[in-house]
């Protein structure tokens, strides 16, 4: 069965959105004839002399006689290899609250750009939502390269501009495409005006993307919608929002632990196993008071539950702003629960990223970081690891209108940060922070040690964090897995941030191989106001492997270190560093401490 990928496009008003999607439709030939008579006939009448494919998906009146977008627009088509469920959301700043509600199942977005205007407020608007809304893949769509001669040049400055702001963002995976949307270059088919380009079709793209591994195959969660009582049987409905299920599983469920008898999938038939975003009926083994609103999960693996909890918040309601103290219906998964706003942390400035720390309400399309006080507790995840568990809405209890759409980051704490009556300004120094990554036996450390040496004798404070020895205090009780290489990268960076305030060059070694988890630590500087450089320590695994002075590959070689990078484990390159070191360059430490004497980055 064809895998079905849900996506989303976005960008600002003109950008050429619903013409792309009009392109995949027409091209990939899933457009009936009546469909593209009733194009033809609308196009004559708006003037102009050819079939305007954007109307394939600006169905609203309003919408053809403006030429924009109003509504989300959803159509469907499907290649041999792939199905597409396709959310044309509009582009205009009024209704963000449109195109957050398009993107909230999305798997992929597309952000189209026009090549003549380059990455606009809406650009970065749309850009962060979509992070926001945790979709992991992104696809930059420089359209209507037409008008600008197919000039690689001004795609080349696109893409570094967009890049840059996009490594503030929780981004996975970003891909950037050329194209000419109304001539259909590079949609489905490669384009012959642009052989500078080297990538794919947007369509191939499309149909070969990963998304299997997006989905929660570990935090089984199974929110109970619906429960199926029959004289000698007693079933409980609902959709699988993470991890897998089988017969004769343990699991928990309103405060008992029992174990799975059978699970009943479409049509009444029994499957050996579920996952998300199945839905299906499960049979326990004992009689339990279980109802609408219980959540099955593992014992040994429950989600957080809490009546006081964080979340990001936008604003849909048109006839209030969101205040503190009010209080609102909150729908989380199947259960229903009075929520007060305790308080408005922040409004976020979504084209800047600029926090408004004084503002004291939200209106219309507007972001904001709140604290919640629900009446009965919520078991959920985090959002960024379960978006089925992790997101909720909050309704009107007088209009009955949905007034905002939220992503629960986690507990709400009562630890608030204390200020001290020093600042960054009042110090004698300036601190910032060098993350020297690359593979083991690279030169990291001893580049690392160098440039700490000269730091110090030029008289500049600076601190050497090498990953080596914060595993002996800091991060003793951490392995080598996925999950604990981020949390070692994040204590070492958490600190290095301290230092970094305090006036000091934090000088940061690791092999740290996740792209992620360091574009995590950049986001936390610059949040924070610190300098944040990325140095790549980009020596051959060849050449590391032939120095291997603790003798790691060779036993990694043999197979008796599991999980070493390189080997057995993945290092991802970083994408774009700040500077790149290696061993053709003579004097790697001198380059380093030229650049902190300049504090250029």
């Amino acid at each position: 069965m064809a895998q079905l990928l849900r996506l989303a496009t976005a960008g600002s008003v003109d950008d050429g959105k619903s013409t792309l999607i009009g392109r995949l439709l027409f091209d990939s030939k899933t457009v009936f004839e009546d469909q593209l008579a009733a194009v033809e006939r609308a196009s004559r009448d708006r003037g102009e002399d050819y079939p305007n494919l954007a109307l394939l998906t600006d169905g609203l009146r309003a919408e053809r006689e403006q030429g924009i977008t109003i509504d989300v627009a959803h159509r469907y088509f499907a290649t041999p290899k792939r199905k597409f469920i396709i959310a044309d959301t509009p582009g205009h700043v009024q209704y963000t609250r449109n195109m957050v509600t398009g993107a909230s199942t999305a798997d992929l977005a597309l952000i189209l750009i026009d090549a003549r205007k380059g990455v606009v407020e809406q650009s970065r608007r749309h850009a962060f939502l979509a992070s926001l809304l945790g979709i992991r893949h992104l696809v930059l769509c420089v359209n209507k390269m037409d008008l600008v001669d197919w000039s690689q040049e001004r795609f080349v400055e696109i893409h570094e501009e967009f890049r840059r702001f996009a490594m503030k963002l929780d981004v996975h995976d970003l891909t950037f495409v050329p194209m000419s949307a109304l001539l259909g270059d590079n949609v489905v088919h490669r384009s012959a005006a642009m052989p500078w380009y080297e990538g794919t079709s947007l369509l191939h793209q499309l149909e070969e993307v990963h998304i299997a591994s997006d989905r929660n195959l570990i935090d089984a969660r199974l929110p109970v919608q619906y429960v199926i009582r029959k004289p000698d049987f007693r079933g409980y409905a609902g959709t699988i929002q993470g991890g897998v299920f089988k017969p004769g599983d343990e699991v928990r469920v309103a405060g008992f632990t029992t174990t799975i008898r059978a699970i009943w999938g479409p049509g009444g038939k029994p499957i050996a196993e579920a996952f998300p975003p199945q839905a299906v009926a499960v049979e326990l083994a004992d009689e339990l008071d279980v109802g609408r609103g219980d959540l099955l999960c593992r014992p040994g693996n429950q989600p957080q539950a809490s009546q006081d909890i964080d979340a990001m918040l936008c604003w849909f309601g048109e006839r209030s702003a969101l205040t503190e103290g009010h209080e609102y219906s909150l729908q989380h998964t199947t259960s229903r629960t009075k929520a007060t706003v305790r308080k408005l942390d922040y409004r976020l400035n979504v084209t800047t990223l600029h926090r408004d720390e004084t503002a004291n309400s939200l209106s219309l399309n507007e972001i904001g970081r709140v604290r919640l006080r629900t009446r009965r507790p919520l078991q959920f995840d985090p959002y960024r690891r379960n978006r089925g568990t992790g997101g909720f809405i909050l309704i009107d209890e007088t209009t009955h209108d949905t007034v905002a759409a939220g992503m629960i980051t986690g507990v709400a704490s009562n630890v608030v940060w204390h200020e001290t009556a020093v600042t960054r300004n009042d110090r004698p120094t300036r601190g910032m922070t060098l993350w020297l990554t690359g593979l083991s036996a690279s030169g990291k450390s001893t580049i690392a040690a160098e440039l700490e040496r000269r730091l110090v004798t030029a008289g500049r404070p600076a601190y050497l964090l090498d990953g080596d020895n914060l595993r002996h205090g800091l991060n003793n009780d951490l392995g080598f897995s996925a999950a604990d290489r981020a949390e070692n990268v994040r204590r070492v960076g958490e600190v290095a941030k301290l230092f970094a305030d305090a006036g000091i060059v934090a000088i940061a070694s690791l092999i740290s191989p996740y792209q992620a988890d360091r574009d995590q630590i950049r986001r936390a500087h610059e949040e924070a106001g610190l300098s944040f450089v990325e140095v790549f320590v980009d020596t051959p695994l060849e050449v590391c492997e032939s120095r291997d002075p603790k003798g790691l590959y060779a036993k990694a070689r043999k197979g008796e270190i599991s999980d070493f990078t390189g080997i057995n484990a993945p290092y991802e390159a970083p994408v774009s560093p700040d500077v790149v070191l290696g061993p053709a360059v003579d004097d790697p430490a001198g380059t380093l401490l030229r650049l902190v004497q300049h504090g250029a980055h």
